[in-house]
């Protein structure tokens, strides 16, 4: 095993290790990819401002998310089909979250369900959920998470319409999925992934499967799903949601200055300023960009959280120094999880958590909910 010394270490054990289409599925973005791109791009382009001869003993990550006591503010973020990275991903993911003291958010879209997820953990996770054409089966989600006694519902927005991910269609991951021979070659050079999700008891999309009537198979669950994103989703079906859900709201997608000042005057508890890692509308402006417009434009009347782009503890200050209350990591979180299962995902979290530690100290310092627009050196 080589030494693993940051998560682009992960990354790269991840792409040798998972099956190409579900690694592209994980990692690449929609049409041209220049989202994806600019939200690395543009967080690496902060700058630090490196400060000395300050006491930065005694330094503290703590804070809280929602009201939620973290060892530092950074959650796991939905990912759909994360159940294919590492067999029963989604349980190792909420374990490790766990254990660490984070949230994990359960994405509705998982291959493990709400109920095994319930059933693996001691202490409550978050749950992602998306507002189907299918109104009473949204209900019946909601319903679900509150039963598994699911902490937070975070809704998210921007999916009402699905942005096309070329390698998807290439590599066959479409609806209906596509067996490739290439797909078979490359499962056969994949024999460590190909026996690892042979264990599992799930290979589906756990929070639809048996749910739906006449959809029982892989096949017309994904065909099923196809038809179920809702482009009439609108801003008064937040307060449906709200008050079937009756606990903290979290509202995912938010990008734009009018949109967070709408947002905020729905009653919900947090925003998450994010473009879908890149997988939805391509051009559209980087998430670290929209962060400081978003964060003004909510003046304090809920948290804001931020997710694209983010690979290191350094990334999650600079966050946190633009305005964000918490830091989602999803990519990071899923290689993590494709190269070593529930210790790589320990792994990532520790190496975060060194590298903010290590970074604030030599920013100045101590405590993390002290960092602000000072720290970040001026253009």
């Amino acid at each position: 095993m080589p030494v693993i010394t940051n998560i682009e270490d992960l990354r790269q054990i991840a792409e040798r290790r998972v099956a190409k289409a579900i690694y592209d599925y994980v990692s690449r973005g929609s049409y041209d990819e220049v989202t994806l791109r600019a939200n690395r791009d543009d967080v690496e382009a902060l700058k630090l401002r490196q400060r000395v001869a300050i006491d930065v003993d005694h330094r503290s990550t703590r804070t809280t998310l929602v009201g939620q006591d973290v060892t530092m503010p950074v959650g796991i973020a939905p990912v759909g089909l994360i159940g294919l990275n590492w067999a029963n991903g989604e349980i190792l993911g909420a374990r490790a979250a766990e254990k660490f003291g984070i949230p994990f958010t359960l994405s509705t879209m998982s291959i493990c369900s709400i109920e095994d997820v319930a059933g693996a953990v001691s202490k409550p996770f978050w749950f992602q959920l998306y507002v189907f054409r299918d109104r009473g089966f949204a209900a019946s989600l909601i319903e679900r998470a509150k039963a598994a006694k699911c902490s937070a519902l975070m809704l998210t927005l921007d999916l009402q319409i699905q942005g096309q991910r070329h390698m998807d269609l290439k590599n066959g991951l479409t609806v209906p999925p596509q067996l490739k021979l290439a797909n078979l070659v490359d499962m056969l050079c994949k024999p460590s992934w190909s026996f690892n999700m042979l264990q599992s008891k799930r290979r589906s999309f756990g929070n639809l499967e048996g749910q739906i009537k006449g959809a029982d198979n892989l096949l017309t669950l994904s065909q099923w799903i196809a038809g179920q994103f809702d482009p009439t989703l609108s801003w008064k079906d937040i307060e449906w949601v709200k008050k079937l859900w009756g606990g903290k709201l979290i509202l995912k997608g938010i990008l734009d200055a009018d949109d967070a000042k709408i947002a905020a005057s729905t009653g919900a508890d947090a925003i998450v300023v994010s473009n879908h890692g890149g997988r939805q509308l391509d051009g559209t402006v980087s998430s670290i960009r929209a962060l400081p417009e978003v964060v003004d434009a909510v003046g304090g009347r809920l948290e804001v959280f931020f997710d694209g782009g983010v690979r290191s503890g350094q990334d999650v200050l600079k966050a946190l120094a633009l305005g964000a209350r918490g830091v989602f990591i999803g990519k990071a979180f899923a290689w993590a999880l494709g190269a070593m299962g529930e210790e790589g995902v320990s792994l990532a979290l520790n190496i975060i958590r060194k590298e903010l530690d290590v970074s604030m100290a030599l920013c100045g310092l101590r405590d993390v909910k002290e960092a602000g627009p000072a720290i970040l050196r001026r253009a």
